[in-house]
């Protein structure tokens, strides 16, 4: 007998529907606002938390969030910053001297290249870094091309800067990467910028520095901004490497905004620290912009920020070594189920099979045509949390996050597996 069905993935779009006001009457919330998605990663995970805490013994693979605790180093230099007076109190809307700093050291060791600390802004986590960007550089009617699957918040964050989302698809044939070929046939006279990132979020796939640069100097060539998204940085595996966009063509640097964080890679989600780095007229406005939305990040968050750059990578080559044992259980186990293609992925911590080959077949009474339809089953029947592909992009497709215990990864898969085998 089936458990009874919990709330599904594609729920939450309901839940926070604004319902249109009458004919003749002003609308109570405001159209650009009205008309963002919620976060479907979120939202899953959310459900899958809610549903564990309420006794039900689900396994959630939506949230992009190492199980690690931030490293104790870290959360020993954030108590030491509490008890210190002026982290009570305001500081500069860009960041700490001492954060900006760090983040201008640990560029150059990381990525290559110098950068001044007076182009850093530092922010309140990672997507308020990608809404500042965008915000900052785009204007009403500019194109922004996304390489898709894309991160779920990219489009919304270009729509809320008045801009247009264009969606440029790379199947798991392609390695879930797109050509310069598929770019340029994206291009239009509106085109202002291109998102790019990698390691990539939903699919983990890494671009290779031959492909970074092409992109890079396509870009170029046509006056294109670039937004870089590089959060993942540390989090590559097999022979793959990461390459900074600016480290391969660094004529781009008038024209790129690096987006980063500490979040993923220290584990430190709840932290709330992230920056951007840019050209100094981009730096000015988006720390102008930031005056007014929120001044400062949390003083204490960034003193641990400041230590977690600073202190050398061990912690973070512990979990990596970790994200990659799990990778490769996951893939394995995915590919082993009938209908499903399963890419390894080389960077992040996530997974992006390819279920059309389970689409269209009947599963206990029910046939799932869409990977949103294929995700609400499975949460019902066996209480595992994924996150379907129209989250990302085109349906067809799921989305597993392997930052979670070995021995829970292994649970959800096998359930997934005992489930889809019963598909005719």
């Amino acid at each position: 007998m089936s458990p009874a069905k919990p709330a599904s993935p594609s729920d939450s779009a309901s839940d926070s529907a604004v319902i249109p006001p009458k004919p003749g009457t002003p609308h109570r919330i405001a159209r650009r606002i009205a008309a963002i998605a919620p976060s479907a990663t979120l939202a899953v995970d959310a459900r899958a938390k809610a549903l564990k805490a309420a006794g039900r013994p689900v396994i959630g693979f939506g949230a992009g969030e190492p199980d690690f605790p931030t490293p104790d180093y870290i959360v020993e230099a954030a108590v030491q910053a509490a008890r210190v007076p002026a982290n009570h109190r305001y500081s500069p809307a860009a960041g700490l001297p001492g954060l900006r700093q760090a983040i201008a050291d640990k560029t150059l060791r990381d990525s290559g290249y110098a950068i001044d600390p007076a182009n850093v802004v530092v922010t309140n986590g990672g997507k308020q870094a990608v809404y500042e960007a965008f915000a900052t550089v785009i204007d009403e009617g500019d194109e922004v091309i996304l390489p898709a699957p894309y991160w779920t918040t990219y489009p919304e964050a270009v729509r809320l800067a008045g801009g247009v989302p264009v969606s440029v698809f790379a199947g798991s044939d392609q390695g879930y990467k797109v050509t310069v070929a598929q770019l340029e046939a994206a291009r239009t006279p509106s085109t202002k910028a291109l998102l790019f990132c990698s390691p990539s979020n939903p699919t983990g796939a890494v671009y290779t520095p031959d492909e970074t640069r092409d992109i890079g100097e396509w870009a170029l060539r046509h006056g294109i901004w670039i937004f870089t998204d590089e959060i993942y940085e540390h989090l590559v595996y097999d022979h793959a490497v990461f390459t900074p966009l600016l480290a391969v063509v660094p004529a781009l640097a008038d024209t790129t905004i690096v987006l980063n964080g500490v979040a993923k890679t220290y584990a430190m989600t709840g932290w709330r620290v992230g920056w951007l780095v840019g050209p100094t007229d981009v730096v000015k406005a988006a720390t102008n912009l930031q005056s007014h939305l929120t001044s400062n990040v949390a003083n204490v968050c960034q003193v641990a920020a400041q230590a977690a750059l600073s202190g050398d990578l061990s912690a973070v080559e512990a979990m990596r070594l970790a994200f990659d044992r799990r990778r490769r259980t996951m893939v394995s186990m995915l590919n082993a189920i009938d209908g499903v293609h399963c890419p390894t992925p080389e960077g992040a911590f996530y997974v992006y099979p390819d279920v059309t080959g389970v689409l269209g077949k009947t599963i206990r009474g029910v046939t799932p045509t869409t990977s949103a339809g294929l995700a609400d089953l499975i949460l019902s029947e066996v209480e595992v949390a994924v996150v379907p592909g129209e989250a990302f992009g085109p349906s067809g497709y799921l989305r597993l996050s392997y930052a979670l215990g070995d021995d829970d990864l292994v649970e959800g898969v096998g359930r997934i597996q005992s489930l889809l085998s019963e598909a005719r």
